[in-house]
């Protein structure tokens, strides 16, 4: 199926507003908005990671599908362990700010990717992907984390 301008055009817009937390999706600045530091690293009963893991992971998976979608030679971290931090807490306010910051270069390389690049071509080193998919993937994906840091952030009562 060939599109038009106009379509790929409005296909482009959707697909950032859905990278950048659009429609029913809560975006990370406003998952992460006021929340308190000592709480970053705070696991409620039961579950079994804290606000920073869920933002290392996010970091860690988005610039894994990013790389894959860039770079031929790129060799994905091995799944599971590598995609979550061990300890439960940021190191400092500085390995907070950098991982949030390093999400949002990452997230706009991926708009980058889609307003120049082909969004149906295979890419070549995969197997059968294409950057719409791999976009596709990293949006609900993180969808699906903010949301955890929310429920984190209700049951810490700091929501």
């Amino acid at each position: 199926m060939k599109t038009t301008n106009k379509e790929h055009g409005i296909l482009i817009d959707e697909l950032v507003h859905l990278l950048n937390g659009g429609n029913a999706h809560a975006d990370l600045p406003t998952a992460l908005a006021n929340l308190p530091a000592n709480l970053r690293g705070a696991k409620p009963d039961k579950l079994p990671y804290s606000i920073w893991q869920l933002v290392e992971h996010i970091r860690i998976a988005q610039w894994d599908m990013l790389e894959f979608c860039k770079d031929g030679s790129h060799e994905s971290p091995n799944w599971p362990d590598d995609y979550w931090p061990k300890e439960t807490s940021p190191e400092n306010d500085e390995a907070w700010t950098r991982s949030v910051k390093q999400i949002d270069i990452d997230r706009d390389e991926f708009i980058g990717l889609i307003k120049n690049g082909d969004l149906f071509e295979k890419i070549p080193h995969g197997d059968g992907q294409n950057i719409l998919r791999e976009v596709l993937q990293a949006a609900d994906h993180n969808a699906y984390h903010i949301a955890e840091i929310i429920v984190i952030r209700r049951l810490l009562g700091a929501w």
